[in-house]
């Protein structure tokens, strides 16, 4: 059994938005004979991207999921989305990988998105390769794609283990440095191993001694023998290569076209031959559930049975199908298991292998495999799995912070508790999605990574649960201060046939500093209001600031100071000083120069060079104040603040401006102070929305 685990690679290709992942993995696929046809992304019938959101917009929305056999190997393929809005998801099901492939566009070299995928790998210490595609396409240069790579990724540095034969429409191959083979391939795509092109041969002995030399360094013994001046064995590079390669001393750079059919062969051979299997992993660390202690599972099958649950998908007929990797120990095609994160026994009536948009029925599983189950009651993203009387709980990676907001609401008049019940499904199986409701502006809000993102909610929302609904941009929650200090009187003086109402209170009103909320003091002395009627006091004041006196939004940052007032020992009651102290201060925020607050983010804009012109401008015209700048690889990153109001919209904007190239992350910062002319105009605003 130990033998199906080394013999085990699960592997995640990444990269950005139309790098050719899914072509690459279709490609894969169909080499290793599990399609008998090559499926293309314009015709929307591979086997990975499915989903009619997907097939709409040619882009992966969701990770998909293959597996295939080769050499007596099974490979998992996890082929991630590398659209900005869909990222998330790749985080999460990165973690199910021991290896990763990072495909490169020869011809937009690295973006924003594969740096990202890239942080990841470092995040979970998961071993790099790169494959750099399409270089058939015009203007491919795999030169200027390496220096880049180079440049921005340190750890693990990229090394080059193969030439491409030819460029642009003249790609016809690749020259191997380990074999020093030229592979050359017909329209099939197959290939013939031949001697390197005499015009490439003193490239190629170049770049096979800057390999050999990179390939000893991962090893302290082969490197004391190279230095020495001995002459290595293949034997002996192909052991360091993988060594080194598991280990995370470096990333290896082959090159080819997916579309093509070129180099594939190869970058699979590669796969088998030096990226790691789960054994090949350090022990996933774990806590025990009920005293803190760290434990560790090893991924062995006669260990107790441990998993990770990484990704959810909601199905409303099939109900919630829940895909986790085994770290340790076996399962079987049935039975029970332990949830520690819900502290939940679950039952499984049928193992799951997920092919596609297939899911086949397995006897079993051991170490490393990814597998579903159906139907589990409790089970959710992020959640660990285990043995009974074996448990254990593993800290899994948090989904990515949203990026933007829209108010959700049902187009049809009926179905406002469906909407919001088909969104908390959606979630189970999304995880960078929010909804919140918002007490305050009466919204439900939808938050998600991106305005595609939320779109593509909306579409699954018609599409799974029978529900429309319309989106817009939501209120922003302003607040109301004061900047003066004043003295007020709120009476309250009510006659009918019995007793009477009278309340009597003078308190005074005070700015506070910024974030300091609400203050009360009690002053009162000789007991001109009874003990028993100050909390009505304050009471009253409270309540009436959760509605300001501008535009009615909630009054924050001000003291209360309560220091006299009078009673009527027959009409005084609690609900008499409650009025007292709500008019009081109302009366005393007229007086006070009241103020309208907004909403200030705090943004961080990763972007190219080529677009800080763009970006700095807009950014000043929306009120926006650079905080700092600083400079990653080849990008620039900007912090600053800047009103919400004004970045309601963002996400698109930024894509518009950077072709897709740059990123933002975005978090509330403070409220600060509307400039008065425009405080003017939202208050009329909102006086003529409410009218």
């Amino acid at each position: 059994m130990t033998e199906i685990v080394e013999k085990l690679r699960n592997i995640a290709i990444v990269g950005h938005g139309n790098a050719g992942k899914t072509s690459l993995t279709e490609v894969m696929l169909f080499k290793a004979g599990v399609t008998n046809r090559l499926g293309r992304v314009e015709d929307g019938n591979t086997a990975t991207d499915f989903e009619p959101e997907e097939l709409k917009r040619q882009i992966s929305i969701s990770s998909g999921f293959h597996q295939y056999s080769s050499k007596k190997y099974t490979v998992n393929l996890i082929d991630t989305p590398g659209d900005q809005n869909f990222l998330s998801d790749t985080k999460l099901c990165m973690q199910a990988a021991e290896g990763i492939v990072v495909v490169i566009d020869a011809v937009d070299g690295v973006k924003v998105q594969t740096e990202q995928a890239w942080d990841f790998a470092k995040e979970f210490n998961l071993p790099c390769m790169i494959f750099v595609n399409k270089l058939d396409r015009e203007r491919a240069d795999f030169s200027r794609v390496v220096k880049d790579a180079t440049e921005i990724f340190d750890d693990p540095k990229p090394i080059i283990l193969q030439l491409p034969i030819g460029s642009e429409s003249d790609f016809r191959g690749v020259v191997d440095l380990f074999s020093m083979k030229a592979f050359l391939y017909d329209e099939s795509g197959k290939a013939t191993a031949g001697d390197i092109p005499s015009d490439m041969q003193e490239a190629a002995e170049t770049e096979r001694e800057a390999l050999i030399e990179n390939v000893a360094e991962a090893d302290d013994e082969l490197l004391e023998r190279y230095l020495e001046g001995e002459t290595l064995s293949d034997e002996d590079i192909s052991a360091a290569l993988r060594k080194g390669t598991v280990s995370r001393a470096f990333s290896p750079v082959i090159c080819g076209s997916a579309t093509n059919n070129i180099g594939v062969d190869l970058l699979m051979d590669f796969i088998l031959s030096s990226m790691p299997s789960p054994i090949d992993r350090s022990p996933r660390i774990g806590e025990d559930p009920d005293t803190g202690n760290e434990l560790e599972r090893a991924p062995d099958p006669d260990a107790p049975f441990s998993a990770f649950v990484f990704k959810t998908v909601a199905d409303p007929y099939a109900g919630r199908l829940t895909l986790f990797k085994i770290v340790s120990g076996k399962l079987g095609g049935d039975g029970t298991f332990y949830n520690t994160t819900k502290d939940a026994k679950e039952r499984f009536s049928q193992l799951l292998k997920i092919l596609g948009k297939e899911q086949k029925p397995v006897t079993g599983a051991v170490p490393g495999s990814i597998v579903a189950v159906a139907k589990l009651k409790e089970t959710t993203t992020g959640d660990t799995l285990c043995a009974d009387n074996a448990k254990i709980r593993f800290q899994c990676a948090e989904p990515l912070p949203t990026l933007i907001s829209y108010a959700i609401m049902a187009k049809d008049k009926g179905d406002e508790d469906k909407i919001f019940i088909s969104l908390t499904r959606l979630l189970e199986e999304d995880t960078a999605l929010r909804i919140d409701r918002n007490a305050e502006t009466k919204e439900i809000l939808l938050s998600g990574m991106g305005q595609v993102h939320i779109e593509v909610t909306t579409e699954k929302l018609k599409r799974k649960f029978n529900v429309q609904a319309q989106l817009k941009t939501p209120k922003v929650p302003y607040r109301e201060t004061v900047k003066k200090k004043v003295r007020v009187q709120g009476r309250h003086k009510k006659q009918t046939g019995g007793h009477g109402q009278f309340g009597d209170c003078w308190i005074q009103l005070e700015p506070l500093p910024k974030g300091q909320g609400f203050d009360f003091v009690d002053k009162i002395v000789g007991g001109s209001i009874p003990r028993q009627y100050i909390p009505a006091v304050e009471k009253g004041v409270i309540e009436a600031s959760q509605r300001g006196v501008l535009a009615g939004f909630p009054c924050v940052d001000f003291r209360v100071i309560l220091d006299d007032g009078s009673f009527h020992a027959v009409d005084s009651s609690e609900m008499a000083f409650k009025v007292a102290g709500s008019l009081a201060f109302k009366k005393a925020v007229e007086q006070a120069q009241p103020v309208l607050l907004e909403p200030i983010m705090e943004i961080t804009i990763i972007t190219p060079d080529e677009y800080m012109g763009d970006i700095m401008g807009d950014l000043n015209g929306k009120r926006g104040r650079v905080l700092g700048m600083d400079t990653k690889g080849k990008n620039q990153v900007i912090k600053a603040n800047v009103p919400m109001s004004e970045f309601l919209t963002y996400a698109p904007d930024l894509r518009s401006m950077t072709g897709g190239r740059g990123m933002f992350f975005i978090e509330f910062s403070h409220y600060d102070e509307v400039p008065a002319q425009l405080a003017e105009k939202i208050v009329e605003e909102i006086k003529a929305s409410k009218e």
